[in-house]
């Protein structure tokens, strides 16, 4: 992929999925934007892409959470970018087991989802005005098997929210049928970890991010649901774009 022309924004790009991604795409040569909460997790990400590509990375301090704070990230997004081609986003945590929900408050809840529903709907409503209307953008959600079951005991509030954001990415997908815009969702259906943390039914983040850089340049599907089930899925999807 030759990345030459293309800005993406990546939401929960300094986590370990969204780090993944902007490594891969930095490598192909593209813009790239991240927005956090956290300074201290922008300055972690800039000291793990290539030095070679940092010029390229643009960081910004902002929380995509609120409906004022995503629109205030945009302004800054637009102002320190101008147009942007791509968006992907990889919100949420990679884990919650805070016991089963009967030992939990509302406010436990509320913080799950949150992180996994309402910033992504948040951000949503935000962003996909930059690039709904062009045929050759893009906006690719990234979310987990974890709505689909039970992980294990105590994980009870990661499945209502995991499931909350695959839900809503299907109704995206069925109310937006004719957008020009390629919307796509990687479902990953197995863990992803660092190279160091790599253990059975896990998937390297490097990986994931160089699958969902070829998603971006092949464009070969749009309102559909990209599953990873195995590994083997996403080497097919690193050198085909699709599974």
């Amino acid at each position: 992929m030759s990345g030459a022309g293309r800005t993406v924004l990546v939401l929960g790009g300094a986590g370990t999925v969204g780090s993944g991604i902007v490594k891969a795409l930095l490598e192909k040569g593209c813009r790239v934007a991240v927005i956090s909460r956290d300074a201290a997790r922008l300055e972690k990400l800039k000291s793990f892409v290539p030095a070679s590509t940092r010029e390229r990375l643009v960081t910004l301090v902002g929380d995509v959470g609120t409906e004022e704070g995503a629109e205030a990230a945009k302004n800054s997004v637009v102002k320190a970018l101008g147009k942007v081609t791509d968006i992907v986003s990889s919100l949420g945590f990679s884990w919650w087991q805070g016991g089963p929900p009967h030992t939990q408050s509302l406010k436990d809840l509320h913080k799950v989802l949150d992180t996994l529903l309402l910033s992504t709907f948040t951000s949503w409503k935000a962003f996909f005005p930059l690039v709904k209307d062009d045929p050759n953008a893009s906006y690719t959600f990234v979310t987990g098997g974890a709505g689909d079951r039970l992980l294990m005991p105590g994980t009870g509030f990661l499945t209502v929210g995991a499931a909350g954001a695959v839900a809503f990415c299907q109704i995206v997908r069925e109310e937006y049928p004719d957008v020009p815009c390629k919307v796509n969702e990687m479902k990953l259906n197995l863990g992803v970890a660092t190279p160091e943390r790599i253990a059975p039914g896990f998937v390297n983040h490097l990986d994931v991010g160089e699958a969902m850089a070829t998603i971006l340049e092949k464009k070969c599907v749009s309102h559909h649901v990209i599953c990873v089930n195995t590994p083997a899925d996403l080497k097919t999807l690193i050198v085909e774009g699709k599974v």
